[in-house]
């Protein structure tokens, strides 16, 4: 065979696995542990500029073998489309926190996209599904029709960790991509999720602004410096017009030991249901408030021994170094008069902090108390983080590195929050879907 047609071969396969897979070249490149210019590497391999190493060629054959032993092990993987009620999109999907729960009530999910190689990873091994990558390289004709689109998009440029940038920052900017797939797929319902300083960020007008886009109701030009993709400043043209509401929500309040609060935004689609009244046909669930206890979270000491044994050390007791950092740091502030530092809990507590993406560095937010052992405060387990979060027992905490999965679960949303606020939309959308056929007979009649 000569080189160019051994060449051509090898691109070729290249291609159409990645095809068949449906994955794009930065999702294959991430499987088979590219680096940062694997998807470059990919784009070479397939115009046939240069071949795969021995190595890197044996992943890519064994892929279609592995791509399907994930599916056939991801514990949450989702059931024939043909039975499916609805079908929703998860954009921003994280390791998928928003997507089980509307998954549950009968929802498909036809799109995936998250941009984090980590993340994306969990989510494989959990769902069965490659999420697609970055958004903003994505068009809205390239993803399917849905019913509901579901988004947690980027928090951090909102956040009191982001220093509050908001729209001036590029991942403040990820709302206007929600805003163009709304624009050009126009589903009957969507729930966004951000942190609770949104609500306040600059004086409110930053969540002013979004409702009016939402609402169909914003005038004001947005200015050239904002970074956006062509589509979306395009798509703010068309005028949508949503029933929306926004509510605090605490996780706390629903059944998980954390003190973390996040904003919702619901939107239904007032086109499609023009005589339906959301302010009567959705509710926002009412929290049980139920009496929460952190014990309840905690493994055994048992399944810490087992733990330790299997990695030959302990690998959530913080060292005398960091407890020693630790307790100068709070004296030091208490000095000036604020609270910052470590925080403590034990089994007993009612709750915890909120867990954040930080908290791989070195707890401080949430230490369990040792002191009855006699050994220093630890972190949480991966497991009592995804219990925190209220993931299911049986979601794979192991797919990447521990430091990744902190990160992961401080990034996610409370489950159970979503599991209420789920509910609550699909019944409202089985109402809206109820008193439309109701009005079509009557107008036939």
């Amino acid at each position: 065979m000569s080189v160019m047609v051994q060449k051509l071969n090898t691109s070729n396969y290249i291609r159409e696995l990645r095809k068949k897979l449906g994955l794009g070249q930065r999702e294959l490149a991430n499987l088979i542990g590219l680096g940062k210019d694997g998807e470059r590497t990919i784009r070479g391999w397939e115009a046939g500029e240069h071949k795969p190493s021995t190595l890197k060629w044996g992943k890519i054959v064994d892929l279609e073998k592995e791509m399907q032993n994930f599916y056939d092990n991801a514990p949450l993987k989702q059931g024939n489309i043909n039975a499916a009620n609805f079908r929703f999109i998860d954009l921003f999907a994280g390791i998928g926190g928003i997507r089980y729960p509307f998954q549950q009530l009968g929802g498909h999910c036809v799109f995936t996209s998250e941009w984090d190689k980590f993340a994306q990873k969990t989510y494989l091994a959990n769902y069965g599904d490659m999420p697609n990558g970055d958004i903003t390289k994505i068009t809205a004709k390239d993803i399917p029709d849905h019913e509901v689109l579901l988004g947690g998009f980027p928090c951090q440029s909102f956040s009191q960790a982001g220093l509050g940038k908001g729209f001036s920052d590029t991942r403040g900017t990820m709302f206007f991509e929600v805003q163009r797939i709304l624009a050009n797929k126009r589903p009957k319902a969507f729930l966004l999720e951000n942190v609770k300083q949104l609500r306040g960020h600059d004086k409110g007008r930053t969540l002013k602004m979004i409702m009016e886009i939402l609402q169909g109701q914003h005038e004001q030009e947005i200015p050239e410096d904002i970074p956006m993709s062509e589509e979306s400043r395009h798509a703010l043209a068309v005028k949508l017009n949503y029933w929306v509401d926004v509510r605090v929500l605490r996780a706390g309040d629903f059944g998980a030991p954390q003190n973390r609060e996040r904003v919702f935004i619901i939107g239904f689609d007032k086109d499609q249901y023009p005589n339906v009244n959301f302010d009567k046909a959705f509710c926002w669930p009412e929290p049980p408030k139920t009496p929460t206890r952190v014990g309840n979270i905690l493994q055994t000491k048992e399944e810490l021994e087992e733990d330790r044994e299997e990695y030959g050390k302990d690998r959530f007791t913080i060292s005398d170094r960091l407890w020693e950092g630790h307790q100068k740091r709070k004296a030091e502030h208490k000095t000036k008069g604020n609270g910052f530092g470590y925080s403590l809990f034990n089994a007993d507590s009612e709750y915890t902090n909120t867990i954040s993406a930080r908290y791989y560095k070195d707890g401080s937010e949430i230490l369990m108390d040792q002191s009855h052992i006699k050994k220093n405060p630890r972190k949480l387990t991966p497991r009592e983080c995804a219990r925190l979060q209220g993931f299911p027992e049986n979601f794979i905490v192991n797919a990447v590195s521990q430091n990744q999965i902190y990160q992961q679960f401080g990034n996610s949303v409370c489950m159970k929050v979503i599991e209420a606020v789920a509910e609550q939309m699909v019944n409202a959308l089985s109402t809206a879907e109820s008193l439309s056929q109701d009005t079509s007979q009557t107008k036939a009649g």
